[in-house]
């Protein structure tokens, strides 16, 4: 599918995500006439003008992938391996896709805990992938902590296996060290939906926000009439199922309109 029908069927659907990207002229029948609205504006840097609360943006973060490895996968029980999997390159291709920087790193991999998925170490061949030879918290690691430090970012996008252990305690590290914490849940994953939640409840008593995959995305988006647009939009129909059938059925509608108005 390319760029163009994205565009235009995103500009006729609105994805119901902050709708008004693009303006229609002369309603949903005629796709020829969709028009872009003015150019977006830069994204605010609070979530009210004068606020204090930042919002998390393609220039202030980072993401770190922990110990998404072919045997820890096993581990996963919080929900399927195909939805968890999924997501969490769904979530690489949201870093790929604005420029984010990543750090990558694994745990024992010569072991049982396997290599790092390759799904998303081909999408960052420049990426640091740091190989602990025994630290369990990522932060203990000192080329880890290095290579967040390097990047000049103090936003942290936290996921990987497993979230009670390896996001967590990498987490509260580094929220110790005065950084911000987003902790991916649905990249994240647990031997059962109970020790998901106790994760999740530990982290953000101690003051990370959780948050999912999509949400980040629509975040880092900000405005669809951003470059990032449609890809974001061809993003979600691979990674969303139900965006990409809300989509596709709106994509076939409006072709059966256009082939009756002629």
């Amino acid at each position: 599918m390319s760029r163009s029908s994205i565009a235009r069927s995103l500009a006729l659907v609105g994805v119901g995500l902050g709708a008004g990207a693009l303006i229609t002229v002369g309603g949903p029948s005629n796709p020829a006439t969709a028009q872009p609205a003015a150019a977006a504006p830069g994204i605010a840097s609070t979530w009210a003008p004068g606020g204090k609360r930042e919002r998390w943006t393609a220039d202030n973060c980072v993401f770190a992938f922990i110990d998404h490895q072919t045997g820890l996968m096993n581990l996963v029980e919080n929900t399927t391996a195909v939805t968890y999997k999924n997501y969490v390159v769904g979530l690489a291709k949201t870093a790929k896709l604005h420029n984010v920087p990543v750090v990558i790193t694994t745990s024992a991999e010569d072991g049982p805990n396997g290599p790092y998925i390759p799904e998303v170490l081909e999408l960052f061949p420049g990426a640091p992938v740091i190989s602990r030879p025994g630290q369990i918290n990522a932060w203990d690691n000192a080329d880890f902590v290095e290579a967040i430090r390097k990047t000049g970012r103090k936003k942290i996008v936290m996921s990987g296996i497993t979230t009670d252990v390896c996001v967590a305690f990498a987490t509260l590290s580094a929220l110790d060290a005065g950084y911000e914490v987003y902790v991916v849940v649905d990249a994240s994953g647990s031997m059962s939906p109970e020790v998901q939640t106790a994760s999740l409840m530990r982290m953000q008593d101690a003051g990370a926000i959780m948050g999912t995959w999509f949400a980040l995305s629509c975040e880092l988006l900000s405005d669809w009439r951003r470059p990032a647009g449609p890809g974001s939009a061809q993003l979600f129909i691979e990674h969303f199922p139900s965006y990409a059938e809300i989509f596709h059925s709106h994509e076939a509608m409006s072709k059966r309109g256009a082939g009756a108005a002629r």
